[in-house]
């Protein structure tokens, strides 16, 4: 029987095959073309340092209105360029592929373009020369600048600063939101004069808090706290939990506490170290402290049981204390000792409003006022649903029947079942099966609404005085359209600071869709950029989507040239707790592939910056956008040669052993 032979793969080569290719090539050009002549009035526009970039978006734009992927495959067999890494020189690359295929089918082809060679390599070179007019020079050794959230001590930390532009910090970005004018020149003055003394350039970033939607004002608890000691698997305390006990009215810290609250001075006179300080917690428990140190007229103390400490609890001096004290002859405690036996505890912080919503759960959303939980009704009646205010009354009004609605990042989701006037009714849909708690300044993102709403705020107006005279760079929160960008650097033109970098927000639905025509509009000021503010973004695009978003803007300014900023919790629990998690560090590396990374303010934020300049080090020799870099790989190599070794010997050894036995007689 003849044996089964497995048929040769055939000639990937096909001359029919490559006149359709040509023909489908020519006809994506003329769509490219075309694009630019539609485009014309906005690509006017864009200032001369923008234009080739301006005519190279409006050609990403047409190339990614056509699903490619059929082409992708067929292109990939005959062995030329895909056009899967063309975003930063469309037409050149069509034009390099075209060519190619007319030599391989025998053709004339003369180039289209005049400089069509350059173009392929002018695309990388307009992104980094935008990137430096944005952000500064790159520092030695890393492409990637690294951004850092200012934290409010900033304002007066010489030392936190000196160490954020020690550590490698290549922009400060002061928050607007949040602290005031005099704090945010405090912190541009101590970041100008930290950086002189490193014979650095830090650049300034100031964010414009924007119209950002946030729940209103809750009452607060009653002021209660918790103090709990670390403790092992068996429930042996490892750690005590440490009190610091000061005289009323001081602001002294007690150093080593993890809490400090106030007392009479009379009673804390009377401690030394070993005293034990009886209590009755909120709970009615019976508990004990003992005095661990001084610290002048302040003390430590130490628990070493769980205990809730309110406004009323009393502090009571141990009488065993009292009696050895009398024993011992006591001097200097004066008449009034007796009375400084115990104190009331004074300093708590109230504890700050929240309502707890589950599934199921009705919430109005009203202008304004104080929110309440959910209130019993009258007999007969039901109860009225929990509320809360909207700092943004006029969003209320744009808000209709079905629309979803997320609270606090995405925690707590809900979808719109009916109007009263001002007062919207919502369902919550998602929570946590044990509910969720919602706090006072928490966001509000309205994925399904169209709010028109300006990205310029009466207060960013007043503070954009302050950003035009101390900022190298602006960032634009919520732009969501072609007019927000223009508003700003109109704005910054009236100010005398045109030359002050832009940097748009993308942190809406209606702002990544608008995404193109912010981008053409952003090119008219001299340096412009984008940051991908994953946070709201996941919230109103869907966190199912938030990977395809993220992607298709970086994509999107790269045919820009325009600089990203690669935002929103990167490395945030090694900024928080000094641990990272596996997912942030994958996470962080991919990060280098935009122009700029941001960190967000934390404890560890020196741990955090030094590993985000280790893995943008790295990462930037394997990847360059979309491009995989072929550095050679050495992590394998002692194995491999190893390897090799092991099988050289055992040649060696076999060819031994069967020289030196004899040969078989016949």
């Amino acid at each position: 029987m003849k044996p089964k032979t497995t048929p040769s793969p055939p000639d990937a080569w096909d001359a029919n095959d490559c006149d359709a290719l040509i023909a489908e090539l020519w006809s994506l050009r003329e769509a490219l073309v075309a694009m630019e002549r539609r485009l014309a009035p906005w690509l006017r526009e864009a200032a001369p340092a923008q234009a080739a970039s301006a005519v190279n978006l409006a050609h990403f734009l047409a190339l990614r209105r056509i699903d490619l992927r059929r082409l992708q495959e067929r292109l990939s067999l005959v062995g030329v360029s895909s056009l899967g890494r063309a975003e930063s020189h469309v037409l050149a690359n069509v034009d390099k592929v075209l060519g190619i295929l007319h030599r391989l089918a025998g053709r004339p082809w003369a180039a289209l373009l005049k400089d069509e060679p350059a173009g392929m390599h002018r695309g990388r070179a307009l992104l980094e020369a935008h990137t430096e007019a944005l952000f500064g020079a790159a520092p030695e050794g890393r492409t990637v600048r690294i951004m850092v959230t200012l934290p409010s001590e900033a304002a007066h930390d010489e030392a936190l600063v000196e160490g954020l532009v020690g550590a490698g910090m290549d922009i400060a970005r002061i928050n607007c939101a949040h602290d005031g004018p005099d704090e945010w020149l405090a912190m541009v003055k101590r970041v100008r004069h930290q950086a002189q003394r490193a014979g650095r350039r830090v650049r300034v970033l100031m964010d414009l808090g924007g119209p950002k939607l946030r729940t209103g004002p809750l009452p607060d608890g009653p002021p209660v706290v918790k103090l709990r000691p670390v403790r092992d698997a068996f429930g042996h305390v490892t750690v005590p939990a440490f009190l610091g006990l000061r005289p009323a009215g001081s602001a002294l810290p007690v150093a080593g506490a993890d809490l400090t609250l106030d007392a009479d001075a009379a009673f804390l006179e009377r401690l030394e170290p070993g005293a034990d300080i009886e209590l009755t917690d909120t709970r009615a428990a019976h508990r004990c402290l003992r005095v661990v140190e001084r610290q002048g007229e302040a003390v430590r103390v130490s628990c070493e049981r769980t205990v809730y400490l309110g406004s009323d609890t009393r502090l009571r001096l141990r009488p065993a204390r009292k009696a050895a004290e009398d024993r011992h002859g006591a001097k200097g405690r004066g008449k009034g000792a007796a009375a400084a036996d115990e104190t009331l505890l004074t300093g708590l912080p109230a504890l700050h409003g929240q309502l707890l919503l589950q599934r199921g759960d009705l919430l109005d959303l009203v202008p304004e006022g104080l929110g309440h939980a959910a209130l019993p009704g009258a007999k007969g009646r039901r109860a009225r649903p929990a509320r809360i205010a909207c700092t943004l009354p006029q969003a209320l009004a744009s808000v209709r029947k079905g629309e979803r609605i997320w609270f606090d990042d995405g925690r707590i989701g809900g979808v719109v079942r009916r109007r009263h006037g001002q007062r919207v009714e919502v369902e919550i849909t998602q929570a946590r099966d044990r509910g969720e708690r919602l706090a006072a300044d928490k966001g509000i993102n309205l994925p399904d609404t169209h709010l028109d709403l300006p990205a310029l705020t009466a207060k960013d107006l007043e503070d954009l005085d302050i950003v035009a005279r101390h900022a190298d760079l602006v960032g634009l929160s919520f732009a969501q359209s072609a007019a927000d960008v223009r508003a700003l650097h109109a704005k910054l033109v009236a100010l005398g600071a045109p030359r002050v970098g832009v940097v748009l927000k993308v942190e809406t639905r209606r702002g990544f869709e608008h995404l193109p025509e912010m981008l053409l509009a952003a090119m008219a000021c001299p340096a412009a950029g984008v940051m991908i503010a994953r946070g709201d973004l996941a919230v109103e695009c869907g966190y199912e989507r938030m990977a395809e978003v993220q992607e298709q803007i970086l994509w999107a300014c790269e045919a820009a040239h325009m600089p990203v900023v690669w935002a929103t919790q990167v490395l945030e629990s090694l900024a928080r707790t000094g641990l990272p998690s596996r997912a942030e560090i994958t996470d962080a590396a991919m990060g280098e592939r935009a122009e700029c990374v941001m960190l967000n303010k934390g404890p560890h934020i020196l741990d955090a910056m030094r590993m985000l300049d280790d893995i943008l080090r790295r990462m930037q020799a394997h990847q360059s956008k979309k491009r995989p870099l072929l550095r050679a790989l050495k992590a394998w190599t002692a194995s491999l040669e190893a390897a090799e070794s092991a099988t050289d010997k055992a040649t060696e050894e076999a060819a031994e052993q069967a020289a030196a036995t004899p040969a078989p007689r016949p």
